[in-house]
């Protein structure tokens, strides 16, 4: 039925009014309590076999949704009623900002991907920190019930695009220091192709520093509690470059690795779609990226093995690509464009096609497939 509505009503609408009006059905499903239970009770995950461990808590299975979806921690709990095991809310940045100009969303529907260049659009640090914290209230007052239920959240933060290369450690602290005490993992961003120089903090002599005041901050803001830190890179990225960031991970100690983001590439990913669609300037996801973010996954694991926790993200459609992930060295997988296109009963449909997978394989639990999958790449 979603194909239908898609191919006859959204693909018609643009893009970006498209995703806004499927966002809002989303959260408002969610604020209904019946309607909410019945469609959880439908599409969510449920802890067992494909319970999965990584960053210190419990996910009722290893895939969940990427950043760039809910930019504003608008919606955690309706994409966790669709069965995401975790949502990473943003990228949010230290101040609120509109983003590019429109249009700034493209689909490629031949090519089950996007082009984006929106621009870490977003309500800044202070807002997102304050609509956290009401949500944390609102949880609390609902009793242990409701906080059981509670996904594993993400947040993402970003370089604000007005402040300079030179403040922006001051400009990832300032959101850190707001935004560290509401997430479970932290992740710094500095892969997207759409804040001018951005990508430059990639190189090990920048991100060194920046990743270590993150650090430092996380801890400052958090008493009791390590906040894991993350840090998200490019498919873009010479394999020399990957390797120096996957040794710059251990040497500081860091949490996991999220491979990878949008890439600026087109050549080569074998795109159908027009060129006059294809040479919209920004970031290309969805299934051309799969063998190139997979490429970076083994990369990285070959030099990390499981010092550092590895989150596989891009061109990821189906159960299959998730295993794959998995036996490529990912503990967490995540995906985005396919949800476009696959609509509210993907994250359901994945969990169940691993069930399936695990079900036919010589392994008990995911766990066991994770560590087998880890294995067989060391050996490789």
């Amino acid at each position: 039925m979603y194909h239908l509505l898609f191919e006859t009503v959204l693909r018609r609408l643009d893009p970006e009014r498209a995703h806004r009006l499927a966002f809002a059905l989303i959260r408002g499903v969610s604020r209904l309590p019946l309607l909410r239970t019945c469609v959880a009770a439908r599409f969510a995950a449920r802890p067992g076999e494909l319970l999965t461990e990584a960053l210190g808590r419990s996910m009722p299975g290893p895939f969940g949704l990427a950043a760039g979806f809910d930019k504003n921690a608008e919606g955690i709990d309706g994409l966790a009623m669709l069965g995401f095991g975790h949502v990473e809310v943003g990228t949010v940045t230290g101040q609120a900002q509109p983003g590019n100009p429109r249009p700034r969303l493209f689909r490629l529907p031949a090519d089950r991907a996007l082009i984006n260049r929106m621009g870490f659009n977003n309500e800044g640090s202070a807002a997102v920190a304050a609509r956290l914290a009401a949500r944390a209230r609102r949880r609390g007052a609902g009793g242990a019930r409701g906080a059981a239920a509670s996904p594993v959240v993400g947040v993402n933060i970003g370089k604000t695009k007005a402040v300079s290369e030179e403040e922006a450690v001051r400009d990832y602290v300032t959101s850190t220091e707001r935004l560290a005490v509401h997430a479970d993992y932290l992740v710094v961003n500095v892969s997207s192709p759409n804040t001018p120089g951005l990508r430059a903090f990639q190189a090990t002599d920048a991100l060194r520093p920046l990743l270590s005041a993150v650090r430092e901050a996380a801890d400052r803001a958090v008493e009791g509690r390590r906040v894991p830190l993350l840090v998200k890179i490019a498919p873009d990225l010479a394999d020399e470059d990957v390797d120096a960031v996957a040794d710059l991970a251990v040497e500081l100690g860091l949490d996991g690795i999220i491979a990878t983001n949008t890439t600026i590439a087109r050549d080569g990913l074998g795109l159908t779609a027009p060129p006059s669609l294809t040479a919209e300037t920004g970031g290309l996801s969805g299934a051309p990226l799969h063998d190139r973010s997979l490429q970076v996954l083994r990369r990285l694991y070959a030099r990390v093995g499981g010092r550092v926790t590895l989150v596989g993200v891009g061109g990821v459609t189906t159960a299959d690509d998730v295993w794959e992930r998995i036996l490529a060295g990912a503990t967490l997988v995540q995906g985005y464009s396919a949800f476009v296109y696959e609509g509210p009963g993907w994250a359901r449909a994945v969990h169940r096609g691993l069930a399936a997978r695990l079900a036919a394989s010589p392994y008990a639990t995911l766990a066991d497939a994770v560590g087998a999958g880890h294995r067989k790449a060391e050996a490789a």
